[in-house]
Order: C-alpha cells, then structure tokens, then sequence
C-alpha cells in the first residue's frame, strides 16, 4: 500500500504581496530507519503577483492529483510517517531548486550523505542525510541566503479514519502560512520507493 502527500493550497498571512517561493521538505528514509531524505521544490520558485491575494492553489494535473505532489512511499508498518515543510522566498532571480539544495549539502557538510534522483516516487533529487543530523537543518536553512519563513510538521498517524475514506484532508497555520495538504491512499501503481 502506498500512501501520497500533496499541497492542495497555500495562503501567506503577511501584508507583501510578492514572492517567489519554494519549499524544502524533510521525510523519512523510505528504507532505512536511521536517516532521513530532504528536498527542495519546485524546480523554480513560486511567483506569487498581487492579483493572487497571497493565496495558491496547487494541481500539477497527474492521474489521481489534485496538488503539488510532495512524496509517495509504501506505508510504513508503524502507520506513521514523519514529514517538515519549510516555506522559503527566493531573495535570488537565478536561484532554482538545485541551486538551493547544493547549498544545503554544502552547509551540511559530513552529514549530507548522498544526492539520489527518483526517491519516493518523485522526479526532483533527494539529499540523504543522518537522522541524528536534523535539528542542523533549521540552522543550515538560516545560512542559505533565502527568506526563511518557517515550518511545519506534517506528522501523521494513519488511523481508521484514513483507511475508510482512502485519505485525510489536513490544515495548518505555521511559517505565516495557512497550508491545505492531504495525505492519500494512491492507486497509481509504481516500482520505486
């Protein structure tokens, strides 16, 4: 059984109405317990104009999507599944997602262990680092040269009510942001973790 998590919306509470924003996200290694996996999307930032009243939606248009997919992995056999999502504003009109993430494993330096493509069935490169390595993060963000706007935990306990209904609508306020994402039973048959 394989479970997805999407961004479905995004409204930023603060009075700028421009930005240009990406997302880190911070999961759990799908096959080995002792790390972790982190990325940066999409592959360019978000420009957000003042005509979108600081509010996104998000569809990337796949079979069964209904936003920007973050992962999809097998179901663990704990029924939880860990996930951060840090909001970011580009101060930069070069800066792509590789760019960021480069910065990041720079930061890290012994505790980025490996670049891998193609990880929880997703086409962006996946940083694998040491699980002990992430409370860093937050502070190797902070020397990226981006607008940290902050994170929230994406935590979830798959209960019955998961199971009955095939997913779970969540909303949450951190990062000065108001985030809509779901977590989801997917049907879409994949290989690859």
């Amino acid at each position: 059984m394989k479970v997805r998590l999407e961004i479905n919306q995004l409204n930023i509470e603060r009075p700028k109405r421009r930005w240009k924003l990406y997302f880190v996200v911070i999961a759990e290694h799908p096959t080995d317990p002792d790390k972790m996996v982190l990325s940066t999307l999409p592959s360019n930032p978000i420009k957000v104009t003042p005509n979108q009243q600081n509010e996104i939606h998000f569809d990337d248009n796949g079979p069964g999507s209904e936003g920007l997919l973050l992962l999809r992995r097998n179901m663990p056999p704990s029924k939880e599944l860990n996930v951060h999502f840090y909001v970011r504003h580009s101060r930069s009109a070069v800066r792509n997602a590789a760019s960021v993430l480069q910065d990041i494993e720079n930061e890290m330096g012994g505790e980025a262990l490996q670049t891998v493509d193609g990880m929880l069935d997703t086409e962006n490169p996946w940083l694998v680092i040491t699980k002990k390595s992430l409370p860093l993060v937050g502070k190797v963000l902070a020397r990226v040269p981006d607008r940290d706007m902050g994170f929230i935990s994406m935590f979830e306990r798959f209960g019955d009510e998961f199971f009955a209904d095939g997913e779970v609508d969540r909303k949450k306020t951190g990062a000065f942001c108001n985030v809509v994402y779901t977590w989801s039973l997917d049907t879409i048959e994949n290989n690859t973790n």
